[in-house]
């Protein structure tokens, strides 16, 4: 069906115009920006990804719309001091193979997610010591030093639990096919197609689900996305560009939901990863301030999104206690970019290459970064992937500037730590300052909000206003649109589509 929709765009970019068969009772289509990467909560980095997750897998703890840490798996903590947590866990839940969830399956799947080859949980949790089975329902974490954000760690992926016998027997392939303790059980995926997942009997908490079967769709157009959208050939859509908002609100059978995101939107540099490390804009941090001072953020925003997010210098947004005042971006100076270029010494124009997402929005953002840099004395090649492929391509190096963005964590080490510590699993610049290492694992040891924000500063006069190691320009607003018919679904300001307690009305 998507196929035959896509076609119809493409023959006519107004709406879709085949007939669509009505969705059945209770199946809900879904819409993602991009098809997710590889579905094993350990490997896993794309954000679509997390929203497949949360029908899926569930995790020891979740948050609601008021950025409240509450129990899922769990049924609540104690912390018998600084480095010692303990957990209680719900009784009664059932793995989608039918094995029990019990104490030995958390501890496993936390040291599956510390020590598995290649995970990139292992950034997230690596204060963790070991953790023991007490009994049944009972685990104990501890830890190597205190751990603030810790306990925030366990409401996202780290904190999803898998069953170890399907773990154990799939190996490095269990991300083909899932099984986990969540709501929905995986059914099939076709790569650049479709995700089936449907529901799960005997999941524990099964009064509050009420859909049979969910298809999630990986569509990166935007105009495709809306254009299904208004069909009727897809009830939700995890996001729609913010040009097309007024178009939603103007039609009586659609809704839009929109929020502040948690994260952000950046570009990363690559600066010791390999031989595309080996350019000016990625051995001299002068060539890097010279592009930033290039770019002009809020032009950007007004051209690609009709001025609906806000430009930024730093990881996390102003609604954040952690958001740093003093970090403001820099205002556009092209006398000042070619000033440092010079000072740099290196040869006009700077050429660089800018790997972008391929669908719309970041390839006119590519564009507009292209023509802004073009007049500071750069020569902007825009480079345009599928998204898993870039992330792909971006940790085994290749690439000189990823345009690429971070959805966000309610604790702020969770957009930086992994990304900016030299033993950061999604440090694919590889950057390293010994100096931002000791902040960063500071502010980490550190539970006093004030001071916290304080050790950020610090970090980001390094990492931000010295060595440019990345360019944070915006933070998005979650823009959800979905069908009038969908009823129950609340949005977080993570964006995750949280499938518990969504239903269908009748057309």
């Amino acid at each position: 069906m998507k196929r035959l929709l896509l076609a119809a765009v493409a023959a006519s970019v107004v709406a879709v115009a085949m007939p669509v068969k009505p969705a059945e009772a209770q199946t809900m289509r879904i819409a993602l920006r991009e098809d997710p990467d590889i579905l094993d909560p350990t490997l896993a980095r794309t954000y679509v990804g997390r929203i497949v997750f949360a029908s899926i897998c569930d995790k020891l703890f979740d948050i609601d719309k008021d950025l409240n840490i509450v129990p899922q798996l769990a049924t609540g903590f104690t912390w018998d001091d600084p480095k010692t947590l303990t957990i209680t866990l719900r009784e009664g839940v059932k793995f989608h193979d039918g094995e029990t969830m019990d104490a030995n399956a958390v501890v496993y799947s936390l040291n599956r997610h510390l020590n598995m080859q290649g995970s990139f949980r292992r950034g997230e949790i690596n204060a963790m010591d070991r953790v023991e089975a007490i009994d049944a329902k009972t685990i104990r974490i501890h830890l190597k030093v205190p751990f603030a954000p810790f306990l925030a760690q366990l409401t996202d992926r780290a904190g999803m639990v898998v069953s170890p016998k399907a773990a154990e027997a799939a190996g490095r392939d269990f991300g083909l096919r899932p099984v986990c303790a969540g709501p929905f059980r995986f059914v099939e995926r076709v790569a650049q197609d479709r995700i089936v997942v449907e529901r799960f009997p005997d999941y524990w908490d099964k009064e509050n689900v009420h859909l049979d079967r969910i298809v999630y769709l990986p569509i990166p157009d935007s105009t495709v996305r809306l254009a299904n959208l208004q069909s009727g050939a897809i009830e939700l859509t995890e996001t729609i560009a913010a040009t097309d908002i007024p178009a939603v609100q103007r039609n009586q059978w659609l809704r839009v939901a929109m929020g502040d995101e948690l994260g952000y939107q950046g570009i990363t540099f690559n600066i010791a990863n390999g031989d595309r490390a080996n350019t000016p804009i990625g051995q001299h941090a002068k060539v890097r301030q010279a592009f930033d001072y290039a770019i002009d953020r809020a032009t950007i925003i007004q051209v690609v999104y009709d001025g609906h997010f806000t430009p930024t210098a730093q990881a996390v947004p102003p609604s954040s206690p952690y958001y740093v005042r003093s970090l403001t971006p820099p205002t556009r100076d092209v006398a000042r970019a070619r000033a440092l270029l010079r000072e740099a010494g290196v040869a006009t124009p700077v050429r660089v290459e800018l790997t972008v997402p391929n669908n719309p929005d970041m390839r006119q953002v590519g564009e507009v970064i292209q023509a802004m840099a073009g007049e500071a004395g750069f020569q902007v090649t825009v480079r345009a992937m599928e998204f898993a492929s870039s992330l792909q391509a971006a940790q085994r190096g290749d690439f000189e500037a990823y345009l690429v963005g971070w959805s966000g964590r309610t604790d702020p080490d969770g957009n930086l730590w992994n990304f900016v510590h030299s033993r950061g699993a999604q440090n694919d610049g590889k950057y390293a300052n010994a100096e931002v290492d000791r902040l960063l694992d500071a502010s980490r040891e550190e539970s006093d909000q004030e001071k916290r924000v304080a050790i950020f500063e610090r970090m980001y006069r390094h990492y931000i206003t010295e060595d440019r190691g990345r360019l944070y320009l915006w933070h998005r607003k979650n823009i959800h649109a979905y069908s009038a018919r969908v009823q129950g679904f609340v949005p977080v300001p993570d964006g995750l589509i949280r499938v518990k307690g969504v239903r269908l009305a009748a057309n």
